[in-house]
């Protein structure tokens, strides 16, 4: 599968270095006539740039048969190993992203893990906070003089509610006249 593309890619590089090889030798008779250094480095520059065009050749079209390009010419039994490379990638590629989205998902249960103490950290807070406000109220209309008639205190889920009812101060804590000894 992976070794018959790697051997078509391997037969298409030894072609294009018996060529190379075919032009040195060509070159080093012609470079033996003339023993000049300077032609022999831009003969090796010409050498070079022109494997690189046919390495980058080569890319592009193992490149566009992975994309199911230029499949003209490949027989069915490199179609096949091309096809298992391209399974085998596509193993790869899931299961890179089940990876991550696992590591994601941990990442988000530890995250929703502290949001649900830091929320029942403030909602005790909210307790407490209400529990004082409840007492301080108690005291207020208690030290004030006020008989304290009602004090009701109703939750709901939205947010707690206190409603306070003022009354009258109770008469029979001052002394009155008599009503007949006018």
């Amino acid at each position: 599968m992976i070794y018959t593309t790697i051997n078509l890619l391997t037969s298409n590089l030894l072609n294009s270095m018996k060529s190379v090889i075919d032009r040195y030798n060509k070159s080093k008779i012609e470079q033996q006539q003339l023993l000049n250094p300077a032609s022999e480095v831009k003969f090796w520059q010409r050498e070079a740039a022109v494997l690189r065009q046919e390495l980058h050749a080569l890319q592009e079209t193992h490149r566009r048969q992975i994309m199911g390009e230029q499949l003209n010419g490949l027989s069915v039994n490199e179609l096949n190993n091309l096809e298992n490379q391209l399974e085998i990638s596509l193993r790869g590629v899931r299961m890179k992203k089940e990876q991550m989205l696992t590591h994601e998902i941990q990442e988000l249960s530890q995250k929703r893990n502290l949001i649900h103490l830091e929320n029942v950290e403030l909602s005790r807070k909210v307790q407490r906070i209400h529990q004082e406000n409840v007492e301080l109220y108690k005291k207020a209309y208690t030290t004030n003089g006020f008989a304290h008639r009602e004090l009701v205190v109703a939750d709901d889920e939205s947010h707690t509610q206190i409603r306070l009812q003022l009354s009258q101060p109770d008469h029979s804590d001052y002394e009155t006249p008599p009503r007949g000894s006018e």
